[in-house]
């Protein structure tokens, strides 16, 4: 397993992501998976390494945070499964929902999920392709909390440790790489 990029990885996960700097905005170097994604064998990697961590934990949920962590959350469900829902942002989701309003480091947002989609016996871990700031995942987390699920873990491919994202989850936590 990779885990937090402690040892050699086959596929050399980090050169299947392309850096695209002042993205979106001056300053941020953005950390795009979409050139990892299009590599069926670096892609297939990822989802078993991330399936072999979470099956560990028993679950049969997995939540995807829009919209990277769609495709992650998709892929590993297959791949385990089990069953698979979205975590959107506000007024995407037909339907009842239940919704979490949380501050930015410039703003609010506003995530969702769709009424009746967690049971007493979900056990769910929360994916996304990267944990930034945390505060998306810290989010998510509290939203699917509110909503009464039990919550066995968060996972992402990439975590960016420089920013600190990792210290205000409070789940457990998995990523494959990270960047410094």
């Amino acid at each position: 397993m990779i885990h937090n990029d402690s040892t050699q990885n086959l596929f050399d996960l980090k050169r299947h992501i392309r850096e695209i700097p002042d993205f979106p905005e001056p300053g941020i170097l953005f950390y795009d998976i979409s050139t990892l994604i299009k590599q069926p064998e670096a892609w297939t990697h990822v989802i078993e390494e991330l399936s072999s961590i979470l099956v560990e934990s028993k679950i049969n949920m997995v939540y995807g945070i829009e919209a990277r962590g769609f495709l992650v959350a998709a892929a590993v469900a297959h791949h385990l499964n089990i069953g698979m829902q979205m975590i959107r942002k506000k007024g995407k989701l037909p339907g009842e929902t239940i919704s979490l309003t949380y501050d930015l480091e410039y703003g609010v947002d506003t995530l969702e999920i769709q009424s009746g989609s967690i049971t007493p016996k979900h056990r769910i871990a929360i994916l996304d392709d990267v944990l930034a700031t945390g505060g998306t995942m810290q989010a998510a987390i509290e939203l699917l909390s509110s909503a009464q699920a039990e919550i066995i873990c968060c996972a992402t491919i990439i975590e960016l440790p420089f920013l600190n994202g990792k210290e205000k989850i409070k789940s457990e936590f998995h990523s494959l790489i990270t960047y410094d």
